[in-house]
């Protein structure tokens, strides 16, 4: 399966499938809907919301399907210098293969590109393994969130220093 995997930058197209896909993966992991990715409307268009400068969402596409995306993002509140690392979602066909460590590793390196110093992730306890993930990338946890996703529903806040 991984050897049709094109990882490339979202399209307009793919707004229907992502959104899908980022909403079954809350429901497969029984994770709160509200303050969440889940209702946040732009969720619906991603394509339009990674026009913003300074942001990109790489998509993991398999026989052009859609089955994964990962994003770096410059969240309002946000010191200049930090991005958020957003929208990472795996569908549960392509987990555990090495595809989600490959889009991290790209947008870890198109934060670089595009200056930034830090990346910081919320999350929840349900993508533990996410987490754990995140940890293994070098994430460090914080006792509070920072900037304002306006997604109240995570409780976990990491950030790493990239060199």
């Amino acid at each position: 399966m991984a050897e049709n995997l094109i990882i490339r930058k979202v399209k307009k197209e793919d707004n229907i499938l992502l959104a899908k896909m980022i909403r079954k993966v809350f429901d497969e992991h029984n994770a709160p809907q509200s303050g969440t990715v889940y209702t946040d409307p732009t969720t619906d268009n991603l394509y339009n919301l990674f026009q913003t400068p300074k942001s990109v969402l790489w998509v993991a596409e398999i026989d052009k399907q859609p089955m994964g995306c990962c994003g770096v993002y410059p969240t309002p509140g946000l010191n200049s210098d930090c991005a958020e690392l957003v929208k990472f979602y795996l569908s549960n066909e392509i987990r555990g293969k090495g595809i989600g460590k490959q889009l991290m590793e790209q947008c870890i390196n198109s934060a670089r590109e595009m200056g930034f110093k830090y990346l910081y992730i919320e999350s929840m306890p349900e993508f533990a393994k996410a987490v754990s993930i995140y940890k293994k990338q070098g994430f460090k946890t914080l006792d509070a969130p920072l900037g304002n996703s306006g997604h109240s529903g995570c409780d976990i806040w990491m950030i790493k220093e990239l060199e």
